[in-house]
């Protein structure tokens, strides 16, 4: 098993490049066809398969929906013998956000963040109280709690206003701004969300702030993937600019190539230039 660099995040040794779980639950943020590839391709098994190869190559901890599909696949996965560390996304259509971090916590997490949807969504309506409320929640479970958002303006009202988070989810691409959620639906395409003049944005948040941070979509849902350099260089981008002590968390599409591979030597490459 090779030895990939780690921190020490919420008191848990964390690897600096995490595993994400979009691409498992079909959210591609890209069209529906690349949506229904990744569900057509990640069985149960290739899932598991993904996160053996995420082991082999020095990548513990995974982060992924507490929904009942991942709950399931974590289930097999520790029964076959994974030891990932899983960092666990609240899933938004739960009807009761009590029992479900009961439920979440019964999987033993090491991290639990609220979903940046629900997030953005709550903090653009003015809705605090029902953020602190949710966050005050997970607080009661005795595990480190994290706040997940698309926007710097977040991450600076929060840190302002004092909220009780030990940690940052933090998204290099504004998506969830309303007026770019309007001309997407309007284009019938995400292309519209994804503005690369966000990423020095979230970059400087990141760096402003004390806690530590998971930074993602740092390839902008293929956006940034046009070629092998494109893809160093975003990888490179993100570990300069992120402070000593954050991760980055990767969704991985290994259907053609091995991406676990690819990403776990992006990553090792950029940090040795720190």
């Amino acid at each position: 098993m090779t030895v990939f660099p780690q921190v020490d995040f919420c008191g848990h040794k964390i690897s600096r490049l995490i595993v994400g779980g979009n691409t498992v639950s079909g959210t591609s943020h890209v069209d529906k066809a690349m949506d229904s590839a990744m569900e057509d391709y990640f069985t149960a098994d290739r899932i598991k398969a993904m996160l053996s190869r995420c082991e082999e190559l020095g990548i513990n901890t995974l982060q992924m929906r507490g929904d009942k599909h991942i709950l399931r696949i974590l289930r097999e996965f520790r029964q076959e013998g994974g030891r990932l560390g899983w960092i666990a996304q609240t899933a938004r259509e739960m009807a009761s956000f009590e029992n479900h971090i009961h439920t979440i916590t019964a999987y033993h997490p090491i991290l639990i963040y609220l979903h940046g949807y629900d997030t953005d969504d709550f903090f653009y309506a003015g809705n605090f109280a029902e953020i602190t409320r949710r966050l005050a929640v997970i607080r009661q479970t005795g595990i480190p709690v994290g706040l997940c958002t698309h926007s710097p303006r977040v991450i600076e009202y929060s840190q302002r206003h004092r909220w009780d988070v030990d940690f940052y989810m933090c998204s290099v691409y504004d998506i969830t701004r309303p007026e770019r959620l309007r001309q997407a639906a309007a284009d019938g395409s995400e292309d519209a969300l994804f503005i690369d003049s966000d990423i020095p944005a979230m970059y400087e948040a990141i760096r402003s702030v004390d806690k530590p941070c998971l930074v993602f979509k740092i390839l902008g849902a293929t956006r940034r993937c046009q070629s092998r350099e494109s893809v160093a260089f975003a990888f490179r981008e993100c570990y300069m600019n992120i402070k000593k002590g954050d991760a980055v968390v990767v969704g991985m599409f290994p259907r053609d190539t091995d991406q676990v591979a690819e990403n776990v030597k992006h990553a090792l490459a950029a940090m040795e230039v720190l």
